[in-house]
């Protein structure tokens, strides 16, 4: 049986090589067919299990290989030990069909005091094509996605809603010399922005990439060019995004 599991678990590797190689060499228009139902999963402690479903919206059957991680892109299944099952790991999903995948705690000890994160990963496969003399070389193309997956504990102290206006802002010193814009996130949970827009005196400052702000950490975002510091009273317009994945407006200082 052991024998068995381990020959398993080096196909399953081999097979996200391959796939993951074919995902990072594509090129061409092509567009993947397996939908995630939301942007991100929150895992609250006091649940059992957390279903995440999915849907082929292609016209074709997709070979689906899913699997956790804990922050790197490049990890294969099965190298990264996370506290989860995830099941199916690998499974075919029809067109205009539906799979939900089963997400359960393992009861590891993760931190209480503060949210984890996690990334899930699905790999999407298309069926091979027949090649045609019109296109002997058709290159076909592997898709992943991969969400947020947050793992949140009993108890933690305010709402996960709120915690974006409770962020501070203001710039930093780079070490390379400028100045960044800097926020700081005092609450238990991840605050992840979508866009950020500075406001200093008469001059603005802007980054449309946002980013996330871990809990009880600080995070610095470039927002262009900045020379030297900026005077006067400093506002921030930001855009952030809520536990069901919805873009929401805020200001900072909250009220102004």
């Amino acid at each position: 049986m052991a024998a068995l599991r381990d020959k398993w678990v080096v196909a399953m590797t081999a097979l996200a090589v391959l796939l993951i190689l074919a995902f990072s060499w594509g090129s061409g228009v092509a567009h993947a067919g397996v939908v995630i139902s939301g942007t991100r999963v929150i895992y609250q402690a006091t649940e059992r299990e957390v279903t995440v479903k999915l849907s082929n919206e292609g016209d074709a059957p997709a070979l689906i290989q899913v699997w956790l991680d804990t922050g790197n892109p490049n990890a294969m299944p099965n190298e990264t030990p996370v506290p989860f099952t995830l099941s199916p790991p690998l499974f075919r999903l029809d067109p205009k069909k539906g799979q939900s995948l089963r997400l359960i705690y393992t009861q590891e000890p993760l931190p209480q005091d503060k949210e984890s994160l996690f990334w899930l990963n699905v790999l999407e496969v298309p069926p091979r094509t027949a090649a045609t003399p019109d296109d002997p070389n058709a290159l076909q193309l592997a898709f992943r996605s991969r969400i947020k997956l947050f793992f949140r504990p009993a108890g933690l102290a305010g709402d996960p809603n709120d915690a974006a206006a409770k962020v501070t802002w203001k710039f930093v010193r780079k070490d390379a010399g400028g100045y960044v814009l800097q926020a700081s996130n005092p609450t238990p949970y991840h605050v992840t922005f979508s866009k950020i827009e500075a406001h200093a005196g008469a001059a603005s400052y802007t980054s449309d990439k946002g980013g996330m702000v871990a809990p009880n950490a600080s995070e610095n975002f470039d927002v262009g060019p900045v020379s030297a510091l900026p005077t006067g009273a400093l506002t921030v317009d930001y855009g952030f995004i809520n536990d069901y994945g919805a873009g929401m407006p805020g200001k900072f200082p909250a009220g102004k």
